[in-house]
């Protein structure tokens, strides 16, 4: 067994220890990690079909992952109604011990999670699957589903990127997508924060994006150039048909958003579909990116303040300081640093 296998190995036997679930990924800085230390938090995202029903099982199983006040005061409903009506669907579980090791996972139901990957209604686990993660169980081929999500990033990020830029830009772009907006990102998160997501995981940003590069390079869309340190220089088409393939291939959601601030009104076609990037009728590119990334904004804005919110009330007092502060302290160090 190779070091990738043990690793996978060694991940998946958590999943022994909770319900079934229909899709798990783990995400973050153990991606690269064979055996993550105990002070290394191991992220897990969990699929589940009926939230309702997985919480009861598993307050049966691990009643010591939530928050007391959680499992006496509502149970599994309280849970499940905090996660929707407050937060965007997620129950988060952090600071959770098992086999020396300390984890944190969010539990979410499948057709949110769908949802959320073709249209960024939330632009949460959506956002979080356009960076690399490792797919533990994938019942109803999310992989496959999330490619629409990938494509859809790549465009966004060219939207906002200049003529000319290198690999390791697109790809920061691509990051930083779900973080425009982020109330976390004010006084929670470390400012380079996407910079050493990139870095630290560039060769597993190139597998995920290399066959849609393929695709627009092939379309003409893009062309690449090497360079002394292997990263490609990239130049691409910045003319109106070229940005209007990009519009076409964002979500509907956004697109529906994009044709109500251009037009104040959402642009609806005959056959009562959203409109693609030529009927939305923007003049240029400009206005096209500066309409996408106002519609990004308000969308990470709501959904980050919602879970932040859910998140603090779910996790309990102690642990929301706990994993407040931790956050913070990194953040200041970033800060700080010259």
């Amino acid at each position: 067994m190779d070091n990738k296998d043990t690793a996978h190995s060694h991940l998946l036997t958590f999943l022994n220890a909770i319900p079934p679930v229909d899709f798990c990924c783990v995400y973050g800085s153990t991606l690269h990690s064979i055996d993550p230390g105990k002070s290394t938090m191991v992220d897990y995202i969990l699929g589940v079909s009926d939230p309702l029903q997985w919480h009861s099982e598993n307050l049966k199983m691990n009643a010591d992952h939530y928050a007391s006040w959680m499992v006496l005061l509502g149970g599994a409903k309280l849970i499940t109604n905090v996660a929707d009506k407050l937060g965007v669907g997620v129950h988060f579980n952090p600071y959770v011990t098992w086999n020396n090791k300390m984890l944190k996972y969010g539990v979410v139901r499948m057709h949110d999670l769908v949802q959320d990957i073709l249209n960024w209604e939330s632009f949460y686990l959506s956002g979080r699957l356009q960076k690399p993660v490792n797919m533990l169980v994938d019942n109803l081929d999310i992989e496959t589903i999330n490619s629409v999500n990938l494509r859809a990033a790549v465009s966004a990020a060219l939207l906002l990127l200049p003529p000319k830029f290198t690999e390791e830009d697109l790809y920061a772009k691509i990051c930083s997508l779900s973080y425009m907006g982020d109330v976390r990102m004010l006084f929670a998160e470390d400012r380079n924060k996407v910079k050493k997501i990139v870095q630290g995981h560039f060769d597993l940003f190139q597998s995920m994006y290399k066959p849609f590069l393929e695709e627009y390079e092939g379309k003409d869309f893009l062309r690449f150039s090497s360079s002394k340190n292997r990263l490609a220089n990239i130049s691409q088409d910045c003319g109106l048909p070229v940005t209007h393939s990009h519009i076409s291939f964002l979500p509907p959601t956004v697109r529906s958003q994009m044709g109500m601030k251009i037009r104040k009104k959402k642009v609806i076609s005959e056959s009562g579909k959203v409109g693609n990037g030529n009927e939305l009728g923007f003049g240029s590119r400009e206005e096209a990116a500066k309409c996408m990334q106002k519609a990004l904004r308000r969308t990470v804005m709501v959904s980050s303040a919602r879970q932040a919110i859910s998140g603090v009330l779910t996790v309990g007092g102690v642990k929301a300081a706990r994993y407040l502060t931790s956050k913070m302290c990194k953040a200041w160090r970033s800060w700080t640093r010259t």
